[in-house]
């Protein structure tokens, strides 16, 4: 067909007395096909990747916002940087993460500013229907904590893909709009980049897209560094799987000297069994198949020594028998209370920094996303755990119990 042609929405517009824009036919131009720099395995591998990682991102965002939050269904495709103004044509917050362990590269995170604003919206307290268009500072940093909570939740998924630590700096927001040649100096400054489309669902309000734009070189490192973890995964439950054992050629002369023959066996079969033919060009392996191929007699099974047999011990866990007067003491001490505190975690102010907070400013921890925290009776640490939601309250899921040695400790 030829190029030139008019398309039917082309021609509608002539006959309406419209011009003809060409941006659809010279963005179309520009499209790059994925296969020709993505094989089959290594976009799916990237897919399952962001499934994995944003899978959890969608947990710790739905904690944050009070709303069923689901990221779901990628597609990657393959864009030129010379490409952008089309393929981000409205405003968008470009989250930018460095990896500081475990990978080496960085990775960009793209939302629209009107998802933004309501996610800002529902951390700052707002039911997310009337968000203000505005982004200052304050919802800035809200939308900035919320992305911070998202990747840390993915680093840590991907520290159990790869398993080993994958951490990643604190990540740094812009606004990108590259109608108004804003924020282009955030985008990877490849020519070739991988883009990673998620859907976005936030309840009732959100359903958009999500993007996380990534280098080329950084994408292939990265499915080169999953799929050498899967071989090295397989070659070692290959390597832990027991030989089969070799079956014995011949039994021994001492065995054969004190058992004497049956009476039953073929004085053939005796001559055969005492010197098997050996043929001087004949390999040593072919010999010892010859030798077991030789059929095998009662009498000349070896004696099975005897097994020792012991039956099992096991600790007592029956509670030691107190007397009556210690029984008395200790239900004393039962019914005194203590206070129990979940330590979510800590941090440093200046008098001046704590006389600036106002209503909606965030205070960062000295915790991770996903760490344990830190349960406390009488201000004495006993276990650690990881905060839940039962039904609309918090809840403490406790997942280790500190030592006797250690809480000893502890007190002193």
């Amino acid at each position: 067909m030829n190029d030139d042609m008019l398309s039917q929405e082309e021609i509608d517009a002539l006959l309406r007395g419209e011009p003809i824009d060409d941006s659809s036919n010279s963005a179309s131009d520009t499209n790059l096909n994925v296969e020709d720099y993505l094989t089959d395995i290594e976009r799916d591998a990237l897919g399952e990747l962001g499934n994995i990682s944003f899978g959890s991102s969608a947990t710790a965002l739905s904690a944050l916002l009070g709303q069923k939050v689901e990221i779901t269904t990628p597609v990657v495709t393959i864009i030129n940087r010379n490409n952008l103004e089309q393929e981000f044509p409205h405003p968008y917050i470009a989250v930018q993460v460095e990896y500081t362990a475990g990978l080496s590269g960085a990775n960009l995170l793209v939302i629209k500013q009107s998802d933004a604003a309501i996610i800002a919206d529902l951390m700052l307290g707002g039911d997310g229907r009337n968000p203000s268009p505005d982004l200052g500072e304050i919802q800035l940093s809200a939308v900035q904590e919320a992305m911070n909570q998202m990747m840390g939740s993915a680093a840590t998924s991907m520290s159990t893909v790869f398993n080993k630590k994958v951490d990643i700096s604190p990540p740094s927001l812009a606004l990108l709009n590259i109608k108004e040649k804003e924020g282009e100096e955030s985008i990877p400054s490849d020519e070739i980049l991988v883009k990673v489309s998620f859907r976005l669902l936030i309840g009732d309000l959100v359903d958009s897209s999500i993007m996380e734009l990534l280098p080329l070189e950084f994408s292939k490192k990265l499915v080169q560094t999953l799929l050498g973890q899967s071989e090295a995964s397989q070659s070692s439950e290959t390597a832990s799987q027991p030989e089969p054992m070799q079956q014995t050629a011949a039994p021994s002369p001492s065995v054969q000297k004190e058992q004497p023959a049956p009476t039953q066996m073929p004085q053939s079969n005796v001559a055969q069994w005492q010197q098997p033919t050996q043929q001087p060009h004949q390999p040593a392996y072919e010999q010892a198949a010859t030798v077991q191929e030789v059929p095998s007699f009662t009498g000349y099974a070896q004696p099975k020594q005897p097994v020792n047999v012991q039956q099992a011990e096991f600790a007592s866990f029956e509670q030691p028998k107190m007397s009556e007067t210690e029984a008395r003491n200790l239900n004393m001490l039962l019914d005194i209370p203590l206070q129990v505190t979940v330590e979510l975690g800590r941090t440093k102010h200046s008098v001046k920094e704590i006389l600036q907070l106002t209503s909606g400013s965030i205070i960062e921890l000295n915790r991770l996303a996903g760490e344990p925290v830190d349960i406390l009776v009488n201000n004495r640490l006993i276990a650690k755990g990881e905060v839940v939601v039962i039904d609309e309250n918090f809840g403490v899921r406790i997942t280790d119990i500190i030592s006797q040695s250690e809480r000893i400790n502890n007190l002193r």
